[in-house]
Order: structure tokens, then sequence, then C-alpha cells
């Protein structure tokens, strides 16, 4: 049951990020009001990093930002840290 919980969780929050991610581009092109990069990030830390950064490559968004190329894949082999540990913890 807590399985996919999370699971349905991870799916939640990463399509949530691919959304944001495009509607920011989308945004940008426009010129009209964006998303945050505080926000960006967060949806990131919460567990959205891996399909945020695929999206941002694809779409080629913010890609010229080191908050990002560096930050996001240093969210992601965090958050993989913590589900091995959690991983060998509960196993």
């Amino acid at each position: 049951m807590l399985f996919k919980i999370v699971l349905a969780y991870i799916i939640f929050i990463n399509l949530l990020s691919v959304i944001v991610c495009i509607f920011d581009k989308l945004s940008a092109i426009k010129g009209s009001r964006r998303i945050s990069e505080r926000n960006l990030m967060l949806l990131s830390i919460l567990g959205g990093s891996v399909f945020m950064f695929l999206t941002m490559q694809i779409i080629r968004h913010k890609t010229r930002h080191n908050k990002f190329m560096i930050g996001l894949p240093v969210v992601i082999m965090l958050q993989a840290a913590v589900i091995l540990l959690f991983l060998k913890i509960f196993s």
C-alpha cells in the first residue's frame, strides 16, 4: 500500500514538474509572467528532479543556468542516496 502511494506521488510530482517547466518556457517565449527559479528548484527537491532535468534538456530551457545544470544532478544524486538508504534500512 505504501509503495503505491509513494509511486503515485513520484509520478504526480514529476508530471507536474514537466508541465511547469514547459509552461515557464512558453511564458519566456511570450514575454509573460514566469515561474520563479525558486519554485522550479522546490519542485525538483520535492521529487521532480529527474523529469525536470530531462525536460530542460529536451526543450533547451535554463540550460545556461548552473543552478539547474549542476544543481539538478546534485539533487538527483542526493535523492538516489536517500532512496538507497531507505531500501537498505527497510529491507
